[in-house]
């Protein structure tokens, strides 16, 4: 009689392969191309955008009504009068165009003054960054305490001085204190640091170069967005820049646009003066107009130079 064949015995269940479906996928790790996201910090920002945009809507909004128009409508919505060319107009000619006078004066002090701090920032950071000199730790502790001292609490030793030289209330009380700014020269001198290998200047060195040649032609390229970030960063603070004219200037064909728009906002308190709230907004609308232009027209160059030096290689 034959053998007969076993039976075949079901295997266990739980050694059975799984299903490709049931089958997890491995996360792929968090890296710069695929970022965390985080509901928290999306909330947050939207509160500081927010934050910052409201103030910029209820300008736009409010320059577009006339001064009845202010006090009869809503803060954050328009009038149906919509006077917008008009407020301009009234605003560049008013008071035989002083706005106008005191545009250019602001653009006199950002020019010379955020220029002149650029450009001295850029020449003081280079050196301190690549040149070996006795006292170059006491000059670095120098900066660092001058970035921590406020601005205002040197205007009123400014003016003391300044009235002592005879310059209050000539343009050179605004300039010559904007052509200082530590935090440009610090900024700089970091940049530089981390811009400009050692290498290179040594081969122009041996190429014969001399060191004006090698900073205009070999370093200041490499320093372009460093700056720039400089640039910005003076031409706001002098362009803002509202309390140390307050006590320099008393001739309002000096003013700059801060203290200008400030008097005439002023004027509806004066004995018999006349409320122009309509054309202070226009005016500081188109006050800050520039300055956004400026930073949209660098914004590529600010944003690498802020990240300039971050990774070490």
């Amino acid at each position: 009689m034959g053998a007969t064949a076993p039976t075949p015995v079901a295997p266990r269940e739980e050694h059975l392969p799984r299903p490709a479906a049931t089958l997890r996928t491995p996360r792929k790790p968090h890296s710069v191309d695929r970022p965390r996201r985080s509901v928290l910090l999306t909330v947050l920002t939207g509160l500081v955008l927010i934050y910052a945009l409201v103030p910029l809507g209820w300008l736009v909004i409010n320059s577009t009504k006339t001064q009845e128009g202010l006090l009869s409508s809503p803060g954050l919505w328009f009038d149906s009068d919509f006077a917008l060319w008009s407020n301009i107009s009234d605003t560049l000619t008013y008071d035989d165009g002083v706005f106008v006078r005191w545009l250019l004066n602001t653009l006199l002090y950002v020019v010379v003054g955020a220029g002149g701090a650029t450009l001295l920032a850029v020449l003081g950071g280079y050196a301190l960054a690549k040149f070996e000199f006795p006292g170059k730790r006491g000059v670095f502790a120098v900066v660092i305490g001058a970035v921590a001292v406020p601005g205002t609490a040197l205007a009123v030793p400014t003016f003391l001085m300044f009235s002592e030289m005879g310059l209050t209330n000539t343009p050179w009380a605004v300039i010559i204190p904007s052509l200082i700014s530590p935090f440009g020269l610090y900024l700089m001198w970091v940049f530089a640091a981390e811009a400009i290998p050692g290498e290179l200047l040594e081969a122009a060195r041996i190429d014969g170069a001399g060191e004006l040649r090698t900073f205009f032609t070999v370093c200041l390229p490499l320093l372009a967005p460093g700056i720039v970030t400089v640039l910005l960063f003076t031409m706001v603070a002098t362009w803002n820049n509202y309390f140390l004219p307050l006590i320099m200037i008393k001739d309002p064909d000096w003013y700059p646009l801060t203290l200008g728009l400030d008097a005439w906002n002023d004027q509806a308190m004066t004995n018999g003066g006349k409320a122009i709230f309509n054309l202070v907004i226009t005016g500081s609308l188109l006050t800050i107009i520039p300055l956004i232009a400026a930073f949209l027209l660098l914004q590529r160059y600010w944003q690498s130079g802020l990240a300039a030096g971050s990774v070490k290689e």
